[in-house]
């Protein structure tokens, strides 16, 4: 059973006189709203087909007279029959019931007739609904929020959106007014909607409408945000084209270009830069847009930033606090890629870093380090040969005046060295602080074979001198470096080459005083002259003998050095040893050469005067019994120009081990200098040292010499004759050797002259 009426089938059957009649008949009082079992009423009949008769409608139009409600509703979905017409289609339908439903009726579904005429693309019916007052702005049930326009565009409906837009432009000012930026229950507005379908065409028509290029969703970002996000350079360019804001921010302050950079989208951050977007805003990490690309080695989109003239120097916050570029930053991370891009797109080559506004930074704002010396120290032979190419400074100067070749030649990196030498411009004279050459740089970190190129490169290298006129054999001879001087003599520089100095130093004298006998050995070996002298006429034996070096002696003698050689104050080595007190040097001179120990310097002096006017405390009794030693008939009582001998010198300086070893041997007490001085008359603080001496004397002491009394100080005459003390052997007046004593020690038992100091010695003794 379908409960239908007479005038259900009347209408279904198409029976217009049937259908009049019953509608005419006043004694029914037919009930046109009685519905079927499917909930179907007349009018509904009357309106769709296939027993509709069609417009103008007017089998519904009496149907109303006599009436039929225009609102039925479907009790399971709530529609009414205006919503049932546009969910079939059958717009003139719809267009005609219009007239009478009620415009607004919400279904379950939370939708008007409005939305489902939009999501059926009935463009006249939305048109119509518009014109009679339908709500534009009413949303779908919770779940969704969705508006007309959203179903408008979920169906690509461009003529029922434009039936919106007209209504807007219509001027209707009691009309309630389209809202083409509602979001629905996901955030997104008809605009956004349309991008995230892909329906680009609508999107024109949406921004005439009123809708928002810029309007921002719950996470605050705009339409433009989300498309990069999504990595749709596609909708991203078609916003961009369409007026979205190119520098809006997301609530994390990240502009579209940093974004766009992020997703890697270069159509995209061509877009940006050709509308003239900043490319100096940093990103909340601090980082410019290109450092961005760079560092996750976007390359394209780094090109892109070049092209439109980003600042590819970029200068920015460094190691504490200083100011670095791009390039500086590339370099110290180690990113060779970015640094090399950098270069090659025409970056600052040579700046170092600065110190800050407020002159922060520490060691790098004050280093003055180039890239290239900061490629020198990291090795980064890739951006080092790329700075090069493109003209970077190869003899920059950092803080020390280092040039990059310093650093490199410090740091042993050999390819960033050959690339350096190759360089036609390099500087290879350039001094650092120090005074350093490369060259020189090379030999102090042993690295022989940068030396060897940078020789290739220029001959004289190791020949160039210091301020103080020290080349580089000088001072590694100063250093004791053997194995610099090893390659320095492998290369043949020059062994005789002299000191620039006051003192004109061979080589050979600078490693006379060394202990490493190696050095003078291999120098002698490579042709070393022997008796080259400094400017003070000293041989290489001369500064030996006074460094006390005896592996250098030995050497020297052994290879024929001349041995009786004299400096400017006629010393010979022999000389010299004694003066130092180097006891070793005295025996290897007196045991392995045939020196002449008894020549005289300048003064006078022979080596036992040296000995005893200046010779060391600690040494000088071992060093005069060496010499009495080889030398048993040495002349102990010479005098020098002054007249003083050995024992007198000794004497006065108090040197009581010297003297007792002199008296022994027969030094002559009593001898006189051309002063008049005696041991005898020479005030020390006390007398013990002269008492000591006479009271250990074990022989008479050769007779002294002099025209006057050595006591008192009378001149001998014819009258007044010479005697001599048979003790001290000094010569003395009658009245100053008036004391006779015998002599026991001397074997001499009758009693002799003697003077009155040595006859109190011989009564009471040296404690006398």
């Amino acid at each position: 059973m379908q409960r239908r009426t007479p005038l259900h089938i009347a209408i279904t059957s198409q029976h217009m006189d049937m259908i009049y009649e019953l509608l005419s008949d006043e004694v029914l009082n037919l009930d046109t709203n009685i519905r079927t079992l499917d909930e179907k009423c007349a009018l509904q009949f009357a309106l769709m087909p296939p027993h509709t008769d069609g417009p103008p409608f007017d089998l519904a139009r009496l149907l109303l007279q006599k009436g039929a409600r225009p609102n039925p509703i479907s009790s399971d979905s709530g529609d009414s029959l205006l919503h049932i017409l546009a969910q079939n289609r059958l717009e003139d339908a719809a267009l005609f019931l219009a007239e009478f439903a009620n415009l607004n009726h919400v279904n379950k579904a939370g939708l008007t007739p409005l939305h489902v005429a939009a999501s059926q693309g009935l463009s006249n019916l939305t048109r119509a609904l518009l014109e009679k007052g339908a709500s534009p702005n009413m949303q779908s049930v919770v779940a969704d929020l969705k508006s007309p326009l959203h179903y408008a565009v979920e169906a690509n409906g461009a003529e029922v959106i434009k039936a919106f837009i007209e209504h807007v432009q219509s001027g209707d000012d009691t009309a309630e007014k389209i809202d083409f930026n509602l979001k629905n229950a996901f955030g997104d507005s008809p605009f956004s909607l349309a991008l995230s379908l892909g329906y680009n065409d609508l999107v024109p028509l949406l921004i005439k409408g009123g809708a928002d290029v810029n309007a921002r969703n719950g996470q605050d970002m705009t339409l433009l945000h989300q498309a990069i996000l999504k990595e749709d350079s596609k909708t991203a360019v078609f916003l961009l084209n369409h007026g979205a804001d190119m520098n809006a921010l997301t609530a994390d302050q990240e502009s579209p270009l940093q974004l766009a950079i992020h997703c890697r989208l270069p159509d995209v951050v061509d877009v940006l830069c050709t509308r003239g977007v900043s490319f100096s805003a940093p990103d909340n990490k601090g980082d410019c847009p290109l450092w961005s690309a760079l560092e996750s080695e976007q390359f394209e989109i780094a090109s892109v930033l070049v092209r439109h003239g980003v600042d590819t120097d970029c200068w920015g916050p460094g190691p504490e606090g200083c100011l670095q570029t791009l390039l500086h930053r590339a370099i110290d991370e180690n990113k060779e890629t970015a640094a090399q891009f950098l270069i090659r797109s025409g970056c600052d080559l040579d700046s170092p870093r600065q110190p800050g506004p407020q002159g922060q930074g520490g060691e790098e704002a004050k280093d003055k380090a180039s890239p290239l010396h900061l490629c020198c120290q990291w090795g980064l032979r890739n951006v080092l040969h790329t700075l090069i190419d493109h003209g970077a400074n190869v003899n920059a100067v950092d803080c020390d005046l280092k040039t990059p070749l310093h650093v490199a030649i410090e740091n042993q990196h050999e390819e960033i060295i050959g690339i350096l030498l190759c360089h036609p411009g390099i500087d290879l004279k350039i001094r650092d602080k120090s005074g350093n050459t490369p060259f020189a740089a090379a030999l102090q970190v042993r690295n022989n074979k940068a030396a060897q190129n940078i020789l290739e490169r220029l001959p004289n290298a190791a020949e160039q001198m210091d301020q103080r006129g020290r080349n580089f054999l000088h001072l590694a001879i100063m250093r004791d470096d053997l194995e610099s001087v090893l390659f320095l003599l492998s290369i043949h520089v020059d062994v005789n080459s002299r000191v620039h100095d006051v003192n004109q130093t061979p080589p050979l004298h600078l490693a006379a005083g060394s202990e490493n006998e190696m050095l003078i050995r291999n120098l002698i070996l490579a042709g070393a002259r022997l008796n080259d002298r400094d400017a003070t006429q000293k041989t290489a034996l001369h500064v030996a003998a006074e460094r006390g070096t005896i592996g250098a002696v030995s050497a020297l003698l052994q290879n024929g050095a001349d041995f009786d050689a004299v400096d400017g104050d006629g010393n010979n080595a022999l000389h010299i040893a004694v003066r130092e007190g180097h006891i070793a040097v005295v025996r290897e001179l007196l045991t392995e050469s045939e020196l002449n120990a008894e020549v005289v310097n300048m003064k006078g002096r022979n080596p036992l005067h040296e000995l005893c006017r200046c010779g060391k405390d600690n040494t000088a009794a071992g060093i005069l019994e060496l010499f009495l030693e080889c030398m048993p008939k040495y002349p102990i009582n010479t005098t020098d120009l002054q007249g003083n001998t050995p024992l007198l010198l000794a004497y006065m300086r108090g040197q009581a081990q010297l003297c007792r070893i002199l008296v022994k041997n027969g030094a002559c007490l009593g001898a006189e200098n051309k002063e008049g001085l005696t041991i005898f008359n020479f005030k020390l603080a006390t007398n013990q040292l002269l008492h000591r001496l006479l009271d250990e004397l074990p022989t008479e002491s050769p007779w002294a010499s002099s025209e006057l009394c050595q006591e008192c100080g009378t001149k001998f005459t014819m009258t007044m004759r010479k005697h001599h003390c048979r003790h001290c052997g000094r010569i003395l007046c009658s009245r100053c050797s008036n004391n006779d004593v015998p002599i026991i020690k001397f074997g001499i038992n009758k009693p002799v002259r003697v003077c009155c100091v040595c006859f109190e010695v011989l009564q009471v003794g040296s404690g006398a």
